[in-house]
């Protein structure tokens, strides 16, 4: 088959294990995890795509997959189901007796360069299946090619003190990229690395193939690509990007980003046509709110039935707040249900879980000092006993 020329192909990495989300990952692959009452992690760069007018998209699954696989099917909801392009799960996939799961970020678009090949595109955008964030590609790819770029890296000003947990860039006064370091004592920058790369097809093709065959690499981007590109006086030069962005690595960034879609002037605008977020809703009844219940300041999804109060929380599709239940600034996630007179505070309820009559889960920051204090979590399919407390930063 014959596939059309693609002037940009789009490659998410979402085979991460997501270990510090704890038990919201034991079954489920990160970029799958429920976010914002009605989307999943992976909506975010599959909506980018969409919205930046990038119609080619490999997504790169590895840990627990079946949920992720089944979420993105053949495409549809995002519009990319075409038969020149769309969307394309790649698993790591047996080609010869040494073959293996994926190393590194590198090696994962190593393994698929037959996959790159096929449209013979002019550029290749690599993005991270896990991160929140609205951004138009395509003007990260004028801001490429205008500079005759061989590598663009998006970046994200960060403060000083917070620098040496990322990966910083160094650039001249044009924004060409001079040094990279990665999570340095001392930043010399505070740009910092958004793991949102472009680069020119035949230059990443010539450096994925020469890490593939140094038996001393990680197989990473960050530490092997980008630095041995620099070193060889590559043309890399900063994306400055600026808007709302996070890294969902753990369950407090988790618990964050949710909230920030909260209020009159959300940090993260969710209703904003222009950049809209697509995903796969599944059919859902309208949403039941009893005249005894109380909602302040949150998101009740679809397909939910409320009995109860709700204060600065969202509550996913398909969930149940019982009569005499009270949310205080949590995020429920689909299908869960919370029994009548339990009280939920600062805390993630997973998915399908189920919170016994009484339940007391979490409590109020002002209570603890810092280190006693943080999120609780109920993980997937979970069924919390009548009667269980549960305190702050406790995991079940």
């Amino acid at each position: 088959m014959t596939f059309r020329k693609k002037e940009c192909v789009a490659m998410i990495l979402a085979g991460g294990q997501g270990s510090r989300l704890m038990v919201l990952t034991e079954n489920t692959a990160k970029p799958a995890v429920p976010f914002g009452g009605k989307y999943r992690l992976i909506d975010f760069p599959l909506s980018n795509c969409v919205n930046s007018g990038i119609d080619t998209v490999g997504i790169m699954t590895q840990y627990q997959p079946l949920q992720l696989n089944e979420y993105i099917g053949n495409g549809q909801p995002w519009g990319l189901n075409s038969t020149n392009g769309g969307i394309h799960v790649l698993s790591p996939y047996s080609k010869s007796q040494n073959s293996e799961w994926y190393k590194g970020t590198a090696n994962a678009i190593y393994q698929n360069l037959s996959f790159m090949e096929r449209y013979s595109p002019s550029h290749v955008l690599i993005l991270s299946g896990d991160h929140i964030y609205k951004m138009n590609y395509a003007k990260m790819l004028t801001s490429h090619v205008r500079n005759n770029a061989d590598c663009t890296i998006a970046v994200l000003e960060v403060p000083i003190e917070e620098a040496s947990r990322f990966g910083i860039m160094n650039t001249d006064k044009n924004g060409r990229i001079l040094e990279f370091q990665e999570k340095p004592r001392e930043p010399k920058s505070t740009k910092a690395s958004m793991g949102i790369y472009i680069f020119r097809w035949e230059m990443l093709k010539k450096y994925l193939v020469e890490d593939n065959e140094d038996p001393d690499s990680s197989n990473d981007f960050g530490k092997n690509i980008i630095p041995k590109m620099i070193a060889d006086g590559r043309r890399l030069f900063a994306y400055d990007f600026v808007g709302y962005w996070k890294d969902v690595g753990t369950i407090e960034s988790l618990w964050q980003s949710n909230m920030d879609i909260l209020g009159d002037k959300p940090l993260l605008d969710m209703r904003d046509p222009d950049t809209r977020i697509y995903a796969r809703n599944y059919a859902h009844p309208c949403s039941y709110i009893s005249p005894k219940s109380q909602i302040v300041n949150s998101y009740v999804a679809e397909g939910s039935q409320v009995y109860g109060k709700v204060f600065d929380s969202i509550i996913s599709t398909g969930c149940v707040i019982e009569e005499g239940a009270e949310i205080h600034n949590s995020f429920i996630m689909p299908n869960a249900v919370i029994g009548k007179r339990s009280e939920i505070r600062y805390a993630i309820i997973g998915e399908d879980a189920t919170v016994e009559t009484n339940a007391r889960i979490g409590d109020n920051p002002e209570f603890y000092d810092k280190k006693n204090w943080g999120i609780a979590v109920v993980g997937k399919d979970k069924v919390v006993e009548r009667n269980t407390v549960m305190k702050p930063k406790e995991v079940f």
